[in-house]
């Protein structure tokens, strides 16, 4: 293990979130659009004084958007937000789309701007597709943080990145290169076409595989999935199909390695063909125990959810504003440093395996 994985399995352990005392993934009206063109931009918002030393306000009303409310991983993060919640004498909900689609999430921001809610923590379909409405509510004084997938930064005040983008991607061409000695073609199963976190991932994926080592390693398609099981699902056996010399494939969304993982196991590519990516300990167990999967990756979803709802709190108190250089009190996750253009960053991804997976639960 890397020191950079140990570091991370001891936070997991420090959040108690594991077991086994060890390290147990409508509308606008007129007048709202005419006062989105005057809402904060990033800079304006973050130019406001914090006082680190403010109390959390009693009563916040938070909000989580998931791309899709029938996504596991998603449930997860954000049931894991609605419980830290509690701990600041809040309330939270989760709301949201049946659909990963770009505009999918635009009415549900519209509803809850009219509600009042306190903050907004969305996981965005499209970066830019949401920005409109999401400026609207920070006119009327609603605090926006971005979770696992970034909005454009002139229209949330915090992004929360459950691990460096750099770090995600090009460690994923890294575990896939040592399980298929750097050769052969290799294909990405990624979630929706505009979904940041993906795209951003695939870019530096990308990135790494023009590094010497990975000549001999060709990366042939990049298909989506759509966040959707039964379309992952089809388009493995697609790539499959169309790419007989087909190696390996990384795919870096929960829905799609499982599903993945499904084709793969009921056919003649399992031990053929590599499947990595981001999953679950829970969805990905029965395939690394049925040596489907050798390696895969994540960070803790419960901690992305729970330090979501802290940058929230603090947001709407006046702790913070966003700015490069505040720092955060996130309760039991410590503290954490508010980055570049308000980005804060949960850890290191965490590779799990047959020797650890039996170690995590969730």
């Amino acid at each position: 293990m890397t020191h950079s994985s140990r570091r991370f399995a001891s936070a997991v352990l420090a959040t108690s979130f594991l077991a086994l005392g060890l390290a147990a993934c409508g509308g606008g009206t007129t007048k709202d659009s005419a006062q989105s063109s005057a809402a904060p931009s990033q800079s304006a918002a973050s130019s406001a004084a914090a006082d680190p030393n403010a109390p959390i306000k009693q009563g916040l009303k938070l909000a989580f958007l998931p791309k899709a409310i029938n996504n596991p991983y998603e449930t997860i993060v954000d049931n894991a937000g609605i419980e830290a919640a509690k701990e600041f004498g809040g309330t939270a909900k989760e709301v949201g789309p049946s659909d990963a689609s770009a505009s999918s999430q635009i009415s549900y921001i519209n509803t809850l701007t009219q509600q009042g809610q306190d903050a907004i923590l969305i996981a965005a379909n499209d970066a830019n597709a949401v920005c409109g409405p999401l400026k609207q509510a920070r006119a009327k004084g609603i605090k926006i943080v971005a979770y696992d997938s970034d909005a454009s930064k002139d229209c949330r005040d915090i992004f929360i990145n459950q691990a460096s983008s750099e770090e995600v991607g090009r460690s994923q061409v890294r575990l896939l290169a040592d399980m298929i000695g750097h050769k052969g073609d290799i294909a990405i199963l990624s979630a929706t076409a505009n979904a940041t976190n993906q795209n951003t991932w695939i870019k530096f994926m990308k990135d790494e595989l023009t590094k010497p080592e990975y000549k001999d390693m060709k990366l042939v398609k990049v298909a989506y999935g759509d966040d959707e099981d039964q379309k992952s699902f089809q388009q493995t056996q697609g790539l499959l199909q169309a790419y007989p010399n087909l190696k390996g494939i990384i795919s870096p969304t929960t829905v799609g390695i499982s599903a993945g993982a499904r084709y793969i196991s009921g056919s003649k590519y399992k031990g053929k063909v590599v499947l990595t990516g981001l999953g679950t300990p829970n969805q990905m167990r029965q395939f690394v125990k049925d040596d489907t999967v050798q390696k895969f990756a994540l960070w803790n979803p419960k901690d992305l959810g729970y330090l979501a709802a802290y940058a929230a709190a603090a947001l709407s108190s006046g702790q913070i504003t966003g700015a490069e250089g505040e720092v955060l009190k996130a309760g039991k996750l410590g503290e954490r440093t508010i980055g570049k253009d308000g980005e804060i960053i949960l850890g290191p991804p965490f590779t799990f395996e047959a020797s650890n997976i039996d170690q995590f639960d969730f």
